[in-house]
């Protein structure tokens, strides 16, 4: 592998000093890589294909493409670089990435006491960054994405049956809370790029705020309420549950700043729907990480941690579902 990247960095006038795992990204493989570039040395993140991902994953030769469209559009997330094929594994796609500081760690963005002062920029950061994002769509970008047949909502409701049914088991709650959504779907929504993993732990803090927004696996087009309402899934909050955005900040200023930002008006029963539907998305997606789990892909035993997450994620969506109210 090794031999691999030295000579593909070589390609673009690069020499590798030294490389290494990054540990703690669920999906995908991620190292850490020193290289000399035009007389500097450089760190950059490489990141490639994993044997296999989470259903919703896109791949990283068209994750390179929609980073490279967010970076037009003057989101603050590392500039991709380098695209190859085959460089880790045949046919596995990989790029590098331009090295951002900063902590990533939700229980320790959410209380570290030198990132207090960060915590009060971040929603209005966040707002911002969700609303350049969401400046991206169909009409105005051609990426490599999935075009949507139906709705978002009623999209959202497809895919998560289609994942249901690969899964062994029944998991009744998810089944009843996806039909009360079937039956109060959002109208009239949107078609952006949604960032798909919009939360805590996926973007990168330092004492001033907002560093970068990591982590686009999960891409694609959708409604901008999925970003504006899985940042406040119940498993991001890292258990400050009083702080619904992300584990630091309550609602309101989220949803003003954003307001501000992208010219849209915030319907609260619109991030309601997708609330619930996020948890169920990740009532379900855990279990999926823990049959990789059990399938031999990997022994991480974080894997088996994340699946047990799954009856929390339930609970929390059929406590909004009989609360009926953010």
């Amino acid at each position: 592998m090794e031999d691999r990247i030295r000579a593909a960095l070589k390609t673009h006038g690069a020499e590798l000093r030294s490389i290494k795992p990054l540990h703690g990204g669920a999906c995908q493989e991620n190292f850490k890589v020193s290289l000399t570039h035009e007389g500097k040395e450089l760190t950059l993140a490489l990141r490639s294909d994993a044997t296999s991902s989470l259903p919703g994953s896109i791949d990283r030769a068209t994750e390179y493409a929609v980073i490279e469209a967010a970076v037009r559009a003057g989101v603050r997330t590392p500039a991709a670089r380098w695209l190859n094929r085959s460089l880790l594994r045949e046919n596995a796609s990989a790029y590098f990435l331009d090295w951002v500081g900063g902590e990533a760690i939700g229980r320790r963005v959410v209380r570290n006491p030198e990132l207090e002062a960060a915590r009060a920029k971040l929603p209005s950061e966040l707002a911002e960054t969700l609303a350049r994002i969401h400046s991206v769509t169909p009409a105005n970008v051609t990426l490599p994405l999935k075009t949507l047949r139906e709705s978002p909502a009623k999209s959202a409701i497809t895919g998560l049956y289609a994942q249901l049914d690969k899964l062994p088991g029944a998991y009744p709650a998810v089944e009843f809370a996806l039909q009360w959504l079937a039956a109060r779907l959002p109208r009239n929504e949107d078609v952006v790029l949604s960032h798909g993993d919009f939360r805590t732990g996926n973007f990168m803090v330092t004492p001033d705020g907002l560093s970068a927004l990591l982590d686009w696996e999960f891409s694609h087009w959708g409604s901008p309420y999925e970003d504006l309402a899985w940042i406040s899934v119940r498993d991001w909050r890292f258990n400050r549950l009083d702080k619904p955005i992300g584990g630091f900040a309550v609602r309101e200023p989220f949803y003003a700043a954003y307001e501000r930002a992208s010219g849209r008006q915030v319907d609260l029963t619109a991030v309601l729907w997708w609330e619930i539907m996020g948890n169920l998305r990740w009532a379900v997606g855990s279990v999926y990480q823990g049959e990789r789990y059990l399938s031999g892909e990997s022994r991480d035993l974080e894997l088996i941690a994340i699946a047990r997450r799954n009856v929390e994620m339930e609970f929390e969506a059929l406590r909004l579902i009989k609360k009926g109210a953010l």
